[in-house]
């Protein structure tokens, strides 16, 4: 049976896999491992995002979160292709990320999803690309908001430093719609001075994806990051 119990806590880093082969299969596997481990060197909260097929490996492997890349609103049936929620909280995921620019939603999927994740007991984090669209989605009661201006995606220009009007606004929106949903952001986001501008900036967290799994040592660039969440609590 998986291991994962835990709940998202913030402040928060989330690190991504996305379907790079650096974070396929025992990669994947060793990469959770290095974030279970900085996590509880550095007394800070990660979770981590693996592909779908990895789930169940590293939730019986990891103390730390784990979370789906995405699901699908529909109940089980006859989906074929489709990802479950029920499926991946067997397989040992504690929460979902939806509605990320590569894998993108309409509104009333991901308040079919969040409405369904709440009765299912998972956590949802829900991305949005602009300060509107993350205003929308606060009215639907997610446990986070990810704002992600998609242009910074990959780049290594930090949303925090590069766009921080995007963040600002945000997080001024969503408060004001619900005060109670924690946001954090991602996009570009590679060092630890990135993390310290994002919670500078009113945020709880980072999303992070290539600074970690592209990195040369991905332990290393972990601690920064986690240096970076501990300056700027």
């Amino acid at each position: 049976m998986p291991t994962t119990m835990g709940r998202l806590e913030k402040p928060l880093i989330i690190v991504n896999f996305k379907a790079y082969l650096e974070a396929t299969g025992l990669r994947a596997l060793e990469l959770a491992k290095k974030c279970d481990k900085v996590s509880q060197d550095l007394g800070v909260n990660i979770a981590v995002a693996p592909q779908t097929s990895d789930i169940r490996l590293i939730a019986q492997s990891v103390s730390i979160p784990v979370l789906a890349q995405h699901v699908d609103p529909n109940i089980p049936g006859a989906y074929t292709g489709s990802t479950s929620m029920e499926a991946v909280k067997e397989a040992g995921a504690v929460g979902t990320i939806v509605n990320h620019s590569e894998k993108k939603l309409r509104i009333d999927e991901i308040e079919v999803i969040v409405e369904r994740a709440l009765n299912l007991g998972i956590q949802v984090v829900a991305c949005a690309n602009t300060p509107r669209v993350a205003a929308s989605i606060s009215t639907l009661n997610p446990n986070f908001i990810a704002i992600e201006p998609p242009e910074l995606i990959g780049t290594g220009m930090a949303v925090s430093r590069a766009k921080p009007e995007a963040v600002t606004d945000s997080v001024k929106l969503i408060k004001s719609i619900n005060p109670k949903i924690p946001v954090i952001c991602g996009a570009g986001i590679t060092n630890g001075g990135d993390v310290e501008a994002a919670l500078k900036l009113g945020t709880e967290g980072v999303l992070v994806a290539s600074g970690v799994v592209k990195a040369k040592n991905q332990e290393e660039a972990l601690r920064d990051l986690a240096y970076g969440l501990l300056r700027g609590k």
